[in-house]
């Protein structure tokens, strides 16, 4: 376009009257030549890394090789290759994972409305909501297991943690028992007046007699949105950390005969 010849003037129209037609500096009409004249390889910046794409990738096939369960995350994944020494970022090991196909088939994302949770769900001072969540795993010697967990968001301090074989409603109240007998001396009618639960619309948690039990200890019930897990997001957190720690590297740490040591004096229960 720049070599085009003016009818009028009998010129060429030249690069500065074609870039301000087109609202463009000229520098960005250069920059085009030049990636024409000299394309560059779409590789990763900066210095090379200790693991190259074909020696990671061999590791995660191995990982994948390796694990009992077919279908692995990256995530898992991932925290498998660093308790190996393999550091590297999620986000590379899903690249990989997905460039070679090695991931497991998920589901379509599904159209949503807007965020329900834009605020902050820390409080200025401990004790004035806890927040509990559940995840499963599994263990080589008692097999499918579920933990459940409590935070207080004001500190990030684990309140609660057990670890038991059926996921029900009673488990369920474990964590938030211990708390209470931590923080507050005794457990007793109303004895946590004052103190809110946030929690998500899981079975256990929105059961009669685990709402039941809040309103013995005066505990104010708080669910979260529902598809709105940042609503409880400092419980999400500790689980994924425990998982990433824990969970996803050794499944024999949650073994009854190591649980003192892992889970802080949670047993396995029967």
């Amino acid at each position: 376009m720049s070599s085009a010849v003016s009818p009028s003037t009998n010129r060429r129209y030249g690069v500065w009257v074609v870039t301000q037609e087109w609202g463009v500096p000229r520098s960005t009409f250069y920059a085009a030549q030049l990636r024409k004249e000299h394309p560059r390889s779409l590789k990763k910046r900066g210095p090379r890394t200790v693991w190259p794409d074909d020696l990671l990738t061999d590791s995660i096939r191995r990982v994948l090789e390796g694990s009992p369960f077919t279908g692995e995350g990256h995530r898992k994944v991932w925290a498998r290759l660093r308790s190996k020494g393999i550091r590297t970022s999620k986000d590379r090991v899903l690249r990989l994972m997905r460039e070679n196909r090695l991931l497991a088939p998920s589901r379509g994302p599904r159209s949503r409305g807007p965020r329900n949770h834009d605020g902050t769900i820390r409080t200025s001072a401990p004790d004035r909501m806890w927040g509990t969540d559940a995840t499963g795993t599994f263990t080589r010697k008692d097999g499918a297991v579920t933990v459940f967990i409590a935070v207080d968001p004001c500190t990030s301090e684990a309140i609660g943690i057990h670890a038991a074989r059926s996921g029900n409603r009673f488990e369920a109240l474990e964590p938030i028992r211990q708390g209470i007998r931590k923080h507050y001396g005794a457990f007793h009618e109303k004895i946590a007046q004052g103190l809110s639960l946030r929690h998500d619309h899981g079975s256990p948690y929105v059961s009669h007699d685990f709402q039941k039990e809040l309103r013995f200890l005066g505990v104010e019930s708080s669910p979260s949105f529902v598809r709105a897990p940042e609503g409880n997001g400092v419980s999400e957190r500790f689980i994924r950390t425990l998982k990433e720690q824990l969970l996803w590297v050794s499944m024999d740490m949650l073994d009854p005969a190591h649980s003192g040591q892992v889970l802080r004096g949670t047993s396995l229960r029967e």
